[in-house]
Protein backbone atom coordinates (compact mmCIF):
# COMPACT_ATOMS: atom_id res chain seq x y z
CA UNK A 1 0.00 0.00 0.00
CA UNK A 2 2.76 2.49 1.03
CA UNK A 3 4.64 1.35 -2.68
CA UNK A 4 1.11 2.35 -4.48
CA UNK A 5 0.88 5.75 -2.70
CA UNK A 6 4.71 6.36 -3.45
CA UNK A 7 3.90 5.66 -7.44
CA UNK A 8 0.69 7.78 -7.98
CA UNK A 9 2.78 10.66 -6.21
CA UNK A 10 5.22 10.46 -8.31
CA UNK A 11 3.43 10.12 -11.61
CA UNK A 12 1.74 13.55 -10.14
CA UNK A 13 -2.08 12.00 -9.94
CA UNK A 14 -4.30 12.65 -7.55
CA UNK A 15 -5.99 8.57 -7.09
CA UNK A 16 -7.85 8.01 -3.61
CA UNK A 17 -7.80 4.20 -3.08
CA UNK A 18 -11.21 2.72 -1.73
CA UNK A 19 -11.67 -0.33 -0.32
CA UNK A 20 -14.20 -2.26 -3.02
CA UNK A 21 -15.94 -4.98 -0.76
CA UNK A 22 -16.08 -8.66 -1.90
CA UNK A 23 -19.13 -8.97 -4.15
CA UNK A 24 -20.32 -12.49 -2.49
CA UNK A 25 -19.18 -11.13 1.05
CA UNK A 26 -21.94 -8.09 0.16
CA UNK A 27 -24.35 -10.82 -1.03
CA UNK A 28 -24.45 -12.95 2.18
CA UNK A 29 -24.32 -9.73 4.38
CA UNK A 30 -27.50 -8.46 2.45
CA UNK A 31 -29.73 -11.63 3.47
CA UNK A 32 -29.48 -10.65 6.63
CA UNK A 33 -31.24 -7.33 6.00
CA UNK A 34 -34.01 -8.57 3.55
CA UNK A 35 -37.52 -8.60 4.87
CA UNK A 36 -39.53 -11.04 2.96
CA UNK A 37 -39.61 -11.94 -0.70
CA UNK A 38 -39.84 -9.71 -3.74
CA UNK A 39 -43.16 -9.08 -5.51
CA UNK A 40 -44.53 -11.07 -8.54
CA UNK A 41 -44.55 -8.07 -10.74
CA UNK A 42 -45.80 -9.72 -13.60
CA UNK A 43 -48.77 -11.00 -12.33
CA UNK A 44 -49.84 -7.52 -11.96
CA UNK A 45 -52.11 -6.00 -14.54
CA UNK A 46 -52.54 -2.33 -13.10
CA UNK A 47 -49.97 -0.37 -14.86
CA UNK A 48 -50.80 2.61 -12.35
CA UNK A 49 -49.77 -0.04 -9.34
CA UNK A 50 -46.91 -2.48 -11.25
CA UNK A 51 -45.14 1.46 -11.59
CA UNK A 52 -45.27 1.87 -7.68
CA UNK A 53 -44.50 -1.63 -6.84
CA UNK A 54 -41.08 -1.00 -8.58
CA UNK A 55 -40.43 2.30 -7.32
CA UNK A 56 -41.19 0.43 -4.06
CA UNK A 57 -38.75 -2.74 -4.91
CA UNK A 58 -35.85 -0.16 -5.85
CA UNK A 59 -35.99 1.42 -2.62
CA UNK A 60 -35.79 -1.65 -0.62
CA UNK A 61 -33.40 -2.83 -2.37
CA UNK A 62 -31.29 0.04 -1.87
CA UNK A 63 -32.29 0.05 1.85
CA UNK A 64 -30.67 -3.26 1.51
CA UNK A 65 -27.61 -2.92 0.33
CA UNK A 66 -26.61 0.52 1.97
CA UNK A 67 -27.30 -1.64 5.06
CA UNK A 68 -25.20 -4.29 4.16
CA UNK A 69 -22.23 -1.42 3.57
CA UNK A 70 -22.44 -0.16 6.74
CA UNK A 71 -22.45 -3.52 8.53
CA UNK A 72 -19.12 -4.68 6.89
CA UNK A 73 -17.50 -1.42 7.93
CA UNK A 74 -18.21 -2.31 11.27
CA UNK A 75 -15.24 -3.18 13.75
CA UNK A 76 -16.64 -5.27 16.44
CA UNK A 77 -18.71 -7.95 16.37
CA UNK A 78 -21.20 -8.84 19.20
CA UNK A 79 -20.43 -11.19 21.52
CA UNK A 80 -22.09 -14.76 23.23
CA UNK A 81 -22.22 -17.71 25.14
CA UNK A 82 -21.66 -21.24 24.05
CA UNK A 83 -21.66 -24.18 25.18
CA UNK A 84 -20.55 -27.72 23.95
CA UNK A 85 -22.53 -30.97 23.52
CA UNK A 86 -24.57 -32.00 26.40
CA UNK A 87 -23.92 -28.44 28.57
CA UNK A 88 -26.38 -25.87 29.30
CA UNK A 89 -25.42 -21.91 29.28
CA UNK A 90 -28.01 -21.85 31.85
CA UNK A 91 -25.24 -23.93 34.64
CA UNK A 92 -22.26 -21.49 33.62
CA UNK A 93 -21.12 -19.24 37.02
CA UNK A 94 -20.10 -15.89 37.10
CA UNK A 95 -16.98 -17.25 38.63
CA UNK A 96 -16.74 -19.55 35.60
CA UNK A 97 -16.87 -16.52 32.88
CA UNK A 98 -14.25 -14.10 34.80
CA UNK A 99 -11.78 -16.67 34.41
CA UNK A 100 -11.97 -17.27 30.81
CA UNK A 101 -11.73 -14.02 29.96
CA UNK A 102 -9.52 -11.02 29.73
CA UNK A 103 -8.80 -8.93 32.52
CA UNK A 104 -10.54 -5.82 31.36
CA UNK A 105 -13.44 -7.49 31.57
CA UNK A 106 -13.14 -9.51 34.60
CA UNK A 107 -12.68 -6.04 36.06
CA UNK A 108 -16.48 -5.24 35.31
CA UNK A 109 -17.80 -7.98 37.78
CA UNK A 110 -17.78 -6.52 41.12
CA UNK A 111 -19.86 -6.43 44.41
CA UNK A 112 -20.64 -3.38 46.56
CA UNK A 113 -21.51 -4.40 50.23
CA UNK A 114 -24.09 -1.80 51.58
CA UNK A 115 -26.38 -3.95 54.05
CA UNK A 116 -27.22 -0.84 56.28
CA UNK A 117 -29.04 1.12 53.56
CA UNK A 118 -30.77 -0.89 50.98
CA UNK A 119 -32.59 -2.32 49.24
CA UNK A 120 -30.73 -0.38 46.21
CA UNK A 121 -32.48 1.23 43.04
CA UNK A 122 -29.69 1.24 40.28
CA UNK A 123 -29.35 2.90 36.54
CA UNK A 124 -27.18 3.37 34.17
CA UNK A 125 -25.99 6.80 31.93
CA UNK A 126 -27.38 6.63 28.66
CA UNK A 127 -23.94 6.47 27.06
CA UNK A 128 -23.07 3.34 30.14
CA UNK A 129 -20.42 5.04 31.39
CA UNK A 130 -21.75 6.28 34.69
CA UNK A 131 -23.73 4.02 37.52
CA UNK A 132 -26.52 5.53 39.87
CA UNK A 133 -27.30 4.04 43.06
CA UNK A 134 -30.25 4.94 45.63
CA UNK A 135 -30.94 3.14 48.73
CA UNK A 136 -34.28 2.81 50.74
CA UNK A 137 -33.32 4.68 53.76
CA UNK A 138 -31.62 7.54 52.19
CA UNK A 139 -28.10 6.91 49.85
CA UNK A 140 -27.41 8.25 47.55
CA UNK A 141 -23.87 7.93 45.17
CA UNK A 142 -22.37 8.32 41.90
CA UNK A 143 -19.51 6.95 40.26
CA UNK A 144 -17.93 5.85 36.78
CA UNK A 145 -18.45 2.24 37.65
CA UNK A 146 -15.48 0.87 35.08
CA UNK A 147 -12.63 2.64 36.82
CA UNK A 148 -13.83 3.29 39.94
CA UNK A 149 -13.69 6.97 40.27
CA UNK A 150 -16.19 8.56 42.79
CA UNK A 151 -18.61 11.05 41.83
CA UNK A 152 -20.95 12.24 44.90
CA UNK A 153 -22.25 10.37 47.61
CA UNK A 154 -24.71 11.95 49.85
CA UNK A 155 -27.55 11.02 52.28
CA UNK A 156 -30.89 12.55 52.03
CA UNK A 157 -32.22 11.85 55.63
CA UNK A 158 -35.36 10.03 54.39
CA UNK A 159 -36.68 7.19 52.19
CA UNK A 160 -36.25 7.22 48.57
CA UNK A 161 -38.31 5.29 46.31
CA UNK A 162 -36.58 5.80 43.06
CA UNK A 163 -34.00 7.35 41.14
CA UNK A 164 -32.67 8.09 37.06
CA UNK A 165 -29.89 9.92 35.38
CA UNK A 166 -31.08 13.15 33.21
CA UNK A 167 -30.00 14.29 30.12
CA UNK A 168 -26.22 14.13 31.10
CA UNK A 169 -24.06 12.83 33.68
CA UNK A 170 -24.55 16.48 35.54
CA UNK A 171 -27.89 15.57 36.73
CA UNK A 172 -30.06 13.36 38.71
CA UNK A 173 -33.55 13.42 40.06
CA UNK A 174 -34.57 11.01 42.62
CA UNK A 175 -38.06 10.69 44.18
CA UNK A 176 -37.61 10.93 47.98
CA UNK A 177 -40.89 10.79 50.78
CA UNK A 178 -42.85 13.94 49.65
CA UNK A 179 -41.42 15.32 46.64
CA UNK A 180 -38.70 14.63 43.80
CA UNK A 181 -35.69 17.04 44.21
CA UNK A 182 -33.17 16.85 41.56
CA UNK A 183 -28.86 17.38 41.96
CA UNK A 184 -26.40 18.17 40.37
CA UNK A 185 -22.62 15.70 40.13
CA UNK A 186 -21.69 17.38 43.45
CA UNK A 187 -24.57 16.36 45.26
CA UNK A 188 -25.81 20.15 45.39
CA UNK A 189 -29.66 20.30 45.62
CA UNK A 190 -31.09 22.46 42.73
CA UNK A 191 -34.68 21.95 42.70
CA UNK A 192 -37.47 20.58 44.49
CA UNK A 193 -40.10 19.60 42.52
CA UNK A 194 -43.20 20.37 45.00
CA UNK A 195 -46.01 19.67 41.88
CA UNK A 196 -44.40 15.49 42.36
CA UNK A 197 -46.13 14.64 45.59
CA UNK A 198 -45.42 11.51 46.90
CA UNK A 199 -43.43 10.41 43.97
CA UNK A 200 -43.26 6.28 43.76
CA UNK A 201 -41.69 5.85 39.88
CA UNK A 202 -39.74 8.19 38.55
CA UNK A 203 -39.26 8.12 34.04
CA UNK A 204 -36.84 10.35 31.71
CA UNK A 205 -37.70 11.12 28.40
CA UNK A 206 -34.38 12.34 26.58
CA UNK A 207 -35.70 13.87 23.00
CA UNK A 208 -38.29 15.76 24.68
CA UNK A 209 -36.52 16.63 28.03
CA UNK A 210 -39.62 15.72 30.52
CA UNK A 211 -39.34 14.06 33.62
CA UNK A 212 -42.46 11.56 34.31
CA UNK A 213 -43.42 10.55 38.05
CA UNK A 214 -46.38 8.90 39.18
CA UNK A 215 -47.05 8.16 42.61
CA UNK A 216 -49.48 7.43 45.80
CA UNK A 217 -52.22 10.36 44.76
CA UNK A 218 -52.74 8.61 40.77
CA UNK A 219 -51.48 11.36 38.99
CA UNK A 220 -49.31 11.08 36.25
CA UNK A 221 -47.07 14.50 35.84
CA UNK A 222 -45.03 15.67 33.01
CA UNK A 223 -42.13 18.36 34.11
CA UNK A 224 -40.28 20.13 31.09
CA UNK A 225 -36.63 19.66 31.95
CA UNK A 226 -35.44 22.91 30.12
CA UNK A 227 -37.54 25.34 31.46
CA UNK A 228 -38.97 23.80 34.89
CA UNK A 229 -42.35 24.12 33.94
CA UNK A 230 -44.99 21.56 34.49
CA UNK A 231 -46.40 20.37 30.79
CA UNK A 232 -49.60 18.27 32.54
CA UNK A 233 -50.98 16.67 35.45
CA UNK A 234 -52.75 13.41 34.05
CA UNK A 235 -55.67 11.75 36.43
CA UNK A 236 -55.42 7.82 35.57
CA UNK A 237 -58.40 6.73 37.96
CA UNK A 238 -56.70 3.55 38.44
CA UNK A 239 -54.83 4.33 42.11
CA UNK A 240 -51.06 3.78 42.48
CA UNK A 241 -49.46 2.46 39.47
CA UNK A 242 -47.59 -0.56 40.55
CA UNK A 243 -45.35 0.04 37.48
CA UNK A 244 -44.03 2.52 34.87
CA UNK A 245 -41.91 2.36 31.43
CA UNK A 246 -41.56 4.89 28.22
CA UNK A 247 -41.71 3.07 25.11
CA UNK A 248 -38.03 4.30 22.98
CA UNK A 249 -39.49 4.35 19.44
CA UNK A 250 -42.42 6.60 20.48
CA UNK A 251 -42.23 7.93 24.08
CA UNK A 252 -45.34 6.81 25.34
CA UNK A 253 -45.78 6.12 29.03
CA UNK A 254 -46.75 2.59 29.78
CA UNK A 255 -48.34 2.14 33.32
CA UNK A 256 -49.20 -1.34 35.15
CA UNK A 257 -52.02 -1.15 37.45
CA UNK A 258 -53.81 -3.37 40.47
CA UNK A 259 -56.41 -4.45 38.11
CA UNK A 260 -54.45 -6.24 35.91
CA UNK A 261 -54.09 -3.45 33.35
CA UNK A 262 -51.85 -1.73 31.10
CA UNK A 263 -53.08 2.11 29.99
CA UNK A 264 -50.52 3.79 27.11
CA UNK A 265 -50.57 8.01 28.34
CA UNK A 266 -49.85 11.16 25.60
CA UNK A 267 -49.35 14.84 27.76
CA UNK A 268 -52.22 15.62 24.99
CA UNK A 269 -54.84 13.40 26.09
CA UNK A 270 -56.80 13.31 29.02
CA UNK A 271 -57.56 9.72 29.11
CA UNK A 272 -55.39 6.78 28.24
CA UNK A 273 -54.52 5.99 24.62
CA UNK A 274 -54.86 2.53 24.51
CA UNK A 275 -55.82 0.16 27.83
CA UNK A 276 -54.94 -3.48 27.95
CA UNK A 277 -55.92 -6.04 29.79
CA UNK A 278 -52.73 -7.97 30.36
CA UNK A 279 -53.28 -10.17 33.74
CA UNK A 280 -55.23 -11.65 36.09
CA UNK A 281 -53.73 -9.70 38.70
CA UNK A 282 -51.98 -6.52 39.34
CA UNK A 283 -48.80 -5.63 36.83
CA UNK A 284 -45.75 -5.82 38.95
CA UNK A 285 -43.54 -4.73 35.84
CA UNK A 286 -43.44 -3.61 32.09
CA UNK A 287 -40.54 -2.97 29.77
CA UNK A 288 -40.63 -1.84 26.13
CA UNK A 289 -37.64 -2.93 23.60
CA UNK A 290 -35.89 -0.83 21.78
CA UNK A 291 -37.59 -0.85 18.31
CA UNK A 292 -40.96 -0.44 20.19
CA UNK A 293 -42.37 -3.13 18.72
CA UNK A 294 -42.24 -5.73 21.75
CA UNK A 295 -43.94 -5.05 25.26
CA UNK A 296 -42.99 -7.52 28.32
CA UNK A 297 -45.54 -7.65 31.33
CA UNK A 298 -45.00 -9.77 34.78
CA UNK A 299 -47.92 -10.26 37.40
CA UNK A 300 -48.65 -11.50 40.56
CA UNK A 301 -50.41 -14.51 38.96
CA UNK A 302 -46.91 -15.42 37.82
CA UNK A 303 -46.87 -15.27 34.40
CA UNK A 304 -44.81 -13.42 31.93
CA UNK A 305 -46.46 -12.10 28.62
CA UNK A 306 -44.89 -10.70 25.40
CA UNK A 307 -46.99 -8.18 23.51
CA UNK A 308 -46.97 -7.48 20.10
CA UNK A 309 -48.12 -3.52 20.36
CA UNK A 310 -48.52 -2.85 17.14
CA UNK A 311 -51.81 -5.06 17.53
CA UNK A 312 -51.80 -5.23 21.01
CA UNK A 313 -51.80 -8.73 21.06
CA UNK A 314 -50.46 -11.34 23.63
CA UNK A 315 -47.65 -13.11 20.96
CA UNK A 316 -45.69 -15.29 23.90
CA UNK A 317 -46.25 -16.45 27.10
CA UNK A 318 -44.31 -18.05 30.09
CA UNK A 319 -44.59 -19.42 33.41
CA UNK A 320 -42.59 -19.31 36.91
CA UNK A 321 -42.37 -20.53 40.41
CA UNK A 322 -42.78 -17.17 42.01
CA UNK A 323 -43.75 -14.10 40.58
CA UNK A 324 -41.18 -11.38 38.94
CA UNK A 325 -40.83 -8.23 40.22
CA UNK A 326 -38.58 -6.19 37.37
CA UNK A 327 -38.15 -6.23 33.76
CA UNK A 328 -34.74 -5.24 31.97
CA UNK A 329 -34.00 -4.98 28.22
CA UNK A 330 -31.11 -4.92 26.81
CA UNK A 331 -29.42 -3.38 23.45
CA UNK A 332 -29.55 -6.47 22.04
CA UNK A 333 -32.75 -8.12 22.75
CA UNK A 334 -31.67 -9.98 26.13
CA UNK A 335 -34.30 -9.78 28.58
CA UNK A 336 -33.62 -9.73 32.21
CA UNK A 337 -36.73 -11.04 34.84
CA UNK A 338 -36.13 -10.52 39.12
CA UNK A 339 -37.99 -13.17 41.28
CA UNK A 340 -36.93 -12.55 44.80
CA UNK A 341 -33.61 -12.93 44.76
CA UNK A 342 -32.85 -14.99 41.66
CA UNK A 343 -32.25 -13.26 38.30
CA UNK A 344 -32.82 -14.98 34.78
CA UNK A 345 -31.76 -13.66 31.41
CA UNK A 346 -33.64 -15.01 28.41
CA UNK A 347 -32.25 -14.48 25.13
CA UNK A 348 -34.99 -14.47 21.75
CA UNK A 349 -37.71 -14.65 24.06
CA UNK A 350 -39.50 -12.06 21.53
CA UNK A 351 -39.30 -14.42 18.44
CA UNK A 352 -39.67 -17.98 19.46
CA UNK A 353 -40.51 -19.40 23.14
CA UNK A 354 -37.19 -20.69 24.75
CA UNK A 355 -37.34 -24.01 27.29
CA UNK A 356 -34.75 -22.76 29.11
CA UNK A 357 -33.28 -19.47 29.70
CA UNK A 358 -29.54 -18.23 29.09
CA UNK A 359 -28.28 -17.53 31.95
CA UNK A 360 -29.59 -17.14 35.81
CA UNK A 361 -28.05 -16.06 39.27
CA UNK A 362 -28.62 -16.39 42.82
CA UNK A 363 -27.85 -13.71 45.14
CA UNK A 364 -28.34 -14.92 48.51
CA UNK A 365 -29.88 -14.00 51.39
CA UNK A 366 -30.84 -10.80 49.59
CA UNK A 367 -34.08 -9.44 47.65
CA UNK A 368 -33.82 -7.51 44.17
CA UNK A 369 -34.92 -4.35 43.60
CA UNK A 370 -33.60 -3.06 40.55
CA UNK A 371 -32.14 -4.33 37.04
CA UNK A 372 -30.76 -2.28 34.55
CA UNK A 373 -28.52 -3.32 31.63
CA UNK A 374 -25.26 -1.03 31.14
CA UNK A 375 -25.38 0.16 27.14
CA UNK A 376 -22.59 -0.99 24.80
CA UNK A 377 -21.12 -3.16 27.47
CA UNK A 378 -22.04 -6.90 28.57
CA UNK A 379 -23.45 -5.70 32.09
CA UNK A 380 -26.43 -6.17 33.99
CA UNK A 381 -26.50 -4.12 37.16
CA UNK A 382 -27.92 -5.31 40.16
CA UNK A 383 -29.63 -3.47 43.00
CA UNK A 384 -30.55 -5.65 46.30
CA UNK A 385 -31.07 -5.51 49.68
CA UNK A 386 -27.38 -5.99 50.50
CA UNK A 387 -26.08 -3.65 47.86
CA UNK A 388 -25.07 -3.77 44.21
CA UNK A 389 -23.58 -6.55 41.98
CA UNK A 390 -22.74 -6.31 38.41
CA UNK A 391 -22.62 -9.35 36.39
CA UNK A 392 -20.84 -10.10 33.28
CA UNK A 393 -23.92 -10.96 30.60
CA UNK A 394 -22.08 -11.56 26.91
CA UNK A 395 -23.70 -10.44 24.11
CA UNK A 396 -25.79 -7.72 26.40
CA UNK A 397 -24.26 -4.81 25.08
CA UNK A 398 -24.30 -3.38 21.08
CA UNK A 399 -20.76 -3.77 20.27
CA UNK A 400 -20.42 -0.48 18.07
CA UNK A 401 -21.64 3.47 18.80
CA UNK A 402 -22.68 5.97 17.30
CA UNK A 403 -20.60 9.01 18.68
CA UNK A 404 -23.00 11.64 17.24
CA UNK A 405 -25.95 9.85 19.06
CA UNK A 406 -23.99 8.44 22.23
CA UNK A 407 -20.28 8.33 23.00
CA UNK A 408 -19.22 6.42 26.05
CA UNK A 409 -16.11 8.40 25.52
CA UNK A 410 -17.14 11.92 25.38
CA UNK A 411 -14.87 14.14 26.86
CA UNK A 412 -16.08 17.57 28.66
CA UNK A 413 -16.19 19.62 25.37
CA UNK A 414 -18.09 16.61 23.72
CA UNK A 415 -20.34 16.74 26.44
CA UNK A 416 -21.25 20.69 26.18
CA UNK A 417 -21.65 20.66 22.82
CA UNK A 418 -24.47 17.23 22.83
CA UNK A 419 -26.15 19.05 25.23
CA UNK A 420 -26.45 21.95 23.02
CA UNK A 421 -27.44 20.23 20.23
CA UNK A 422 -29.96 17.85 22.18
CA UNK A 423 -31.42 21.16 23.16
CA UNK A 424 -31.29 22.74 20.03
CA UNK A 425 -33.07 19.07 18.63
CA UNK A 426 -35.81 19.02 21.43
CA UNK A 427 -39.39 17.23 20.51
CA UNK A 428 -42.16 19.41 22.13
CA UNK A 429 -44.21 17.26 24.28
CA UNK A 430 -47.18 17.86 21.90
CA UNK A 431 -45.56 15.37 19.25
CA UNK A 432 -45.85 12.33 21.50
CA UNK A 433 -48.37 10.02 19.97
CA UNK A 434 -48.52 6.64 18.92
CA UNK A 435 -47.81 6.85 15.12
CA UNK A 436 -44.09 8.39 15.69
CA UNK A 437 -43.83 8.76 11.88
CA UNK A 438 -46.63 11.23 11.52
CA UNK A 439 -43.51 13.88 12.53
CA UNK A 440 -42.22 13.58 9.05
CA UNK A 441 -45.38 13.55 7.04
CA UNK A 442 -46.81 16.81 5.98
CA UNK A 443 -50.90 17.55 6.15
CA UNK A 444 -52.13 18.47 2.98
CA UNK A 445 -55.05 21.03 3.22
CA UNK A 446 -58.41 20.59 0.75
CA UNK A 447 -59.86 23.36 -0.40
CA UNK A 448 -63.70 23.16 -0.34
CA UNK A 449 -65.03 24.38 -3.13
CA UNK A 450 -68.63 25.90 -3.51
CA UNK A 451 -71.34 23.76 -4.22
CA UNK A 452 -73.37 24.39 -7.62
CA UNK A 453 -77.32 25.16 -8.00
CA UNK A 454 -77.77 21.86 -9.57
CA UNK A 455 -75.89 19.84 -6.79
CA UNK A 456 -77.50 21.74 -4.47
CA UNK A 457 -81.22 20.73 -5.86
CA UNK A 458 -80.27 16.63 -5.53
CA UNK A 459 -81.05 14.81 -2.86
CA UNK A 460 -79.70 11.90 -1.60
CA UNK A 461 -81.68 8.92 -0.35
CA UNK A 462 -80.80 8.30 3.45
CA UNK A 463 -79.62 4.57 4.41
CA UNK A 464 -82.78 2.79 5.72
CA UNK A 465 -85.64 5.12 4.51
CA UNK A 466 -87.77 3.19 2.64
CA UNK A 467 -87.33 0.18 5.15
CA UNK A 468 -90.98 -1.25 6.39
CA UNK A 469 -90.89 0.30 9.41
CA UNK A 470 -90.19 3.82 8.10
CA UNK A 471 -93.32 3.09 5.64
CA UNK A 472 -95.48 2.54 8.52
CA UNK A 473 -95.54 5.53 10.25
CA UNK A 474 -95.57 7.21 7.48
CA UNK A 475 -98.95 5.86 6.76
CA UNK A 476 -99.80 6.68 10.30
CA UNK A 477 -99.12 9.89 9.58
CA UNK A 478 -101.02 10.50 6.94
CA UNK A 479 -103.63 8.71 8.50
CA UNK A 480 -104.12 11.12 11.30
CA UNK A 481 -103.22 14.23 9.53
CA UNK A 482 -106.64 12.96 8.06
CA UNK A 483 -108.28 12.79 11.11
CA UNK A 484 -106.97 15.87 12.24
CA UNK A 485 -108.18 17.95 9.11
CA UNK A 486 -111.39 16.42 9.45
CA UNK A 487 -112.25 17.41 12.94
CA UNK A 488 -110.81 20.99 12.56
CA UNK A 489 -113.49 21.30 9.58
CA UNK A 490 -116.27 19.90 11.84
CA UNK A 491 -115.38 22.31 14.81
CA UNK A 492 -115.49 25.62 12.53
CA UNK A 493 -118.87 24.54 11.44
CA UNK A 494 -120.17 24.09 14.74
CA UNK A 495 -118.71 27.83 15.21
CA UNK A 496 -120.42 29.03 12.26
CA UNK A 497 -123.90 27.72 13.43
CA UNK A 498 -123.71 29.65 16.88
CA UNK A 499 -122.47 32.72 15.30
CA UNK A 500 -119.05 33.11 16.60
CA UNK A 501 -116.36 35.29 15.20
CA UNK A 502 -113.07 35.03 14.07
CA UNK A 503 -112.17 37.67 16.18
CA UNK A 504 -109.88 36.56 19.36
CA UNK A 505 -111.52 36.11 22.73
CA UNK A 506 -110.35 38.17 25.62
CA UNK A 507 -110.87 37.55 29.73
CA UNK A 508 -113.67 39.81 29.61
CA UNK A 509 -115.97 38.03 27.39
CA UNK A 510 -116.78 35.67 30.01
CA UNK A 511 -119.39 38.67 31.64
CA UNK A 512 -121.13 39.01 28.70
CA UNK A 513 -124.58 37.62 28.46
CA UNK A 514 -125.31 34.90 26.25
CA UNK A 515 -128.23 36.30 24.80
CA UNK A 516 -125.80 39.14 23.13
Amino acid sequence: QHYFIQSNLSMGRKRKKTNIPDPGELKTVSKTFARGTPQDLKSIQDKKLKREMMVQEKKNAQAIKSAALKQLLMPEERGCLEAEEGERTLKFKQSDIVKHVDVASARKHFSLALPHHGPYKCAYSRNGRKLLIGGQKGHVATFDWQNGQLGCEFHVKESIRDAVWLHNRDYIAVAQKKYAYIYDSTGTELHRLQNHLHPVHLDYLPYHWLLVSTGATGFLKYTDVSVGKLVVELKTRLGQPHSMTHNPWNSVVHLGHSNGTVTMWSPTMKDPLVKMLCHHGPVTAAAVDSTGRHMVTCGMDKQLKVWDVRTYKESLSYFSHRPGSHLAISQTGLLAVSMGGQVQVWKDAFKVKQKAPYMTHLVEGAVIDGLDFANFEDVLGLGHSKGFTSLLIPGAGEANFDALELNPFENKRQKQETEVKMLLNKIPAELISLEAESIHQIKEEVEEKPLDDKELLLKFKMKGRNSAKKRFLRREKHIHDERRQKIRAAMDSTRTEEGETDQPRTILDRFKSKET
